[in-house]
This record gives C-alpha cells, structure tokens and sequence, in this order.
C-alpha cells in the first residue's frame, strides 16, 4: 500500500539503553586483530623531520653582496644589501640583477628600465637612477680605476650648471614641489647646459672599459710582434705554442671589445631605446606632473618672489609635454655614444691589424716549409737516381758472378777495365737521367 502524502516512516529499533548516573564510561573496543598497543604519536616528528630534511636539500639563495653607493654631490659610502633590498630600492625587476652576476660576467647591456639603468659592461656593474649609483664589487682591482674616476669626476659635475645664480635673474620661473625648486625648461636657456647625472656616469665607465680594453690591446701588441718574428726566424715547436697562445687571447679580447662596440651600436640604431634612457628628464617631469597636479587641487601656484611672474596655463602644459629640449630629443647621447663607438672602432681595428699579420706571418711559415718540402723532395728525386744507376752498375756485376763460362776470364788484365767503363756508364746514366728531370722542371734550377 502507498503512504499517504504528509506521513513519515516510523522506525523500529532496540530501545536505548540509559546509564546510570556516576557510572565509569564503558572501555574502548579493541581493534580487529587483537592488537591493543596503543597508536605510535611520532608520526608528526618524523613528518616534520622528513621536512627538515627537504628544506636542508633546497638550494641556498645568495647572501647579501658588498656594494658602494655614489650621489649626485660625490658622497660614496659601503654597503651590504641582498637581492630584495636592491630590487626595492632601485624598482627593477629581479632578473636584471642576474645580468650582474657571475654567468654574464664578460658579456656587455646598457638596461633602461623605468626608473633606473643597468649596466653591465666587462668588469663594472652599476645600477644607475637619477640620483645614484650603486656599484657591485667596488673593491675589485679591475673597478679601482671606476671608484677614482667616481669620486674625482662627479663633485665637480652637476646636471644643472648655474643654477645656484638662478634666483637673481629676473626672468627666470619655478615650480614648487613642496621640497625644492624646479627649473623651468624655458628659464634654462641660455646656460650653460651639462650631461644629466646618469649619463655622467656612464661616460665615465665607457672611458674605463675603453682605456682598460685600449691598455690589452697596446700589451698584446707588444707581445705579438716579437714572438711572431721569432716565429718566422726559426720555425719550432716552442714557438708555434706562442703563437697559439698568442691567437687565443687576441680571439677572446676581439670578442669582448666587440660586445661592447655592439651594445652600443644597438642603441645608436634606436631612438627610443636611447630616449628611455633619460632618467633625469622623466623623474623631473615625474616632480612637474607632482607638482602641477598639487597646484591644480589646492589653487594655489605662486611665485618665489616679486621679481617671478606666475606661469600661464599654455606654459604649464609645456612643463608636462617637455623637458629642456623635447622627449625624443637624443642628440646629447648620441653624441656621447658615437665617440665611445669610433673609439671602440678603433680598437677593433688595432686587433684586426694584429690578426692580419698573425695570418701574414702563417702564410710565410707556410711558405718556408712548402720550400723546405720541396728541397726534400727534390733531395729524395736525386738519390732515387742514384740508386738507379747504381743499381745498373750491380746487375752487371750479378750477372759475371753466376759462374758461366766466360772467354773473358781468360783474358789478363781486364778486370780493371771492365770495372771502370761499367762505373763510367752508370755515372753516364745518372746524369743523362738527371738532366732529363731538370729539363722537365722535376728539379730546381
């Protein structure tokens, strides 16, 4: 029979049971198999040693690195800091903090990233932003000579030269950005007009990449000349393992000055490669931006004193829109990059003289033992002749030593005869021979 709609099943089960009030809990239930040792509560200690043990066999990352910070005004100072720290400070992405360590340790970048350029070229490697330097492994012999030029060169230099007369002229205008002063660009017309900060220091590390590279090649010149005389003197095993040497140090510093010649070929080919690499002109458009967005919330743009006039609005659109000559004006880094780029040009050249006249000098070791080759073979032809007729001369003597009777054994005194008209036929023979190879050429004249 159907259920009716509305009504729920009963079930019918054993009665509960109730215990009495005070009574012990009844004692587990063993478990099947009639093991009743209690459960092993090490399982989480060798858990976490197996942990312990995964962690050990995971690779370490690397410690902090020793690193030596440059401002605008010259003040260098040692730090330690790790890869976070520079990442933090420097706003670059991870991975071009791999293009400073040791696997592109002879490869050669220049890096424009928003806010700061890389730099990795031969031995110096330096995160530059526009307002500092950090350089790796400043205490290295191969950097001395960047940390000198660093200190010497950068107190000396500032991207805005003649500024501190700004403030007496009358015709000049600034932009508050709530810390200091910016120039306006038109206000800066007429001044003397220097390199921005990170380009400051970049020509300072192409001049000692080019010095250092111009320094191996004058040292190589002076080792490859007098080995490879020597080599072209006397022809011996010693020498010719000179030479080797001598060809694989010219290839592997052919390849280094070549790499840097190409990097900056690169950026000489694009324009925009080149522009990005304006770190002063963007963070100054940054603190315009800043600035004209503050003017603009709080109304309140003024002037620093009555000699000031207050700016239009049609000049603080340019502030945003441009940047003492425009965005995509390069010519300043071109200029500098084209005359690092004919040096390393040069250079360039100077190892491929050497290595043409490495070539010259195996072109005539080569000659002089085809020469000699060919005094032997000339040597073996001649002997081979020789023999021939010599050979002549002992088939004749063979054939009267078999014993046959011969009426000329009976004949006195004819021994003598016999034996100088058979040698005067062989030597007959051999010269008869010998003209015949000179006469085609077989032999020198």
């Amino acid at each position: 029979m159907g259920k009716k709609p509305g009504s729920s099943s009963r079930t019918i089960g054993w009665p509960r049971l109730r215990r009495p009030a005070g009574s012990p809990p009844p004692a587990p239930m063993p478990p099947i198999g009639g093991s009743s040792s209690p459960p092993n509560n090490n399982n989480s200690m060798i858990v976490g040693g197996g942990g312990g043990g995964v962690g050990k066999g995971k690779k370490k990352t690397g410690g902090p690195k020793l690193w030596m910070r440059f401002d605008r005004s010259g003040r260098s100072e040692l730090v330690e800091c790790d890869k976070s720290a520079i990442v933090r400070r420097a706003a670059i992405p991870a991975r071009d903090l791999r293009i400073l360590g040791p696997v592109f340790s002879h490869s050669s970048s220049i890096l424009a990233r928003e806010k700061a350029m890389v730099v990795n070229l031969e031995f110096i490697k330096a995160i530059v932003t526009a307002e500092e330097v950090l350089l790796l492994e400043p205490l290295r012999q191969e950097v001395l000579p960047f940390v000198d030029q660093l200190r010497q060169q950068l107190p000396h230099k500032s991207p805005f030269q003649g500024a501190g007369h700004m403030d007496e002229q009358d015709n000049e205008t600034h932009v508050s950005t709530g810390r200091q002063w910016l120039p306006v660009p038109e206000a800066t017309e007429g001044l003397q007009y220097d390199l921005p900060f990170e380009f400051q220091v970049l020509e300072i590390a192409l001049e000692v990449v080019c010095t250092y590279l111009d320094s191996s090649v004058a040292d190589l010149e002076r080792t490859a000349y007098p080995v490879l005389d020597e080599l072209a003197r006397n022809v011996s095993t010693k020498n010719l393992e000179h030479v080797r040497t001598l060809k694989s140090n010219l290839t592997r510093l052919l390849a280094r000055v070549q790499k840097v010649r190409d990097e900056i070929e690169h950026l000489l080919d694009d324009n925009e490669d080149m522009a990005d690499l304006y770190l002063t002109r963007k963070w100054i458009q940054n603190q315009q931006s800043e600035a004209l967005l503050g003017a603009a919330a709080s109304n309140s743009i003024a002037t620093t004193s009555p000699h000031l006039r207050r700016l239009s609005s049609a000049r603080s659109g340019s502030l945003v829109t441009s940047n003492f000559q425009g965005e995509n004006d390069v010519e300043d880094l071109e200029m500098l990059l084209e005359a690092y780029f004919m040096q390393l040009d040069g250079t360039r050249n100077k190892i491929l003289s050497v290595r043409e006249y490495i070539d010259d000098t195996e072109d005539y070791v080569n000659i002089q033992l085809d020469n000699q080759r060919n005094e032997l073979i000339q040597l073996q032809l001649t002997l081979t002749i020789a023999s021939f007729a010599i050979a002549a001369e002992t088939l004749i003597a063979g054939l009267f030593g078999m014993n046959i009777p011969c009426t000329l054994y009976k004949m006195n005194g004819i021994f003598g005869f016999f034996v100088g008209g058979s040698s005067a036929g062989c030597v007959l023979l051999f010269l008869l021979v010998l003209g015949y190879a000179r006469w085609k050429k077989l032999l020198g004249s």
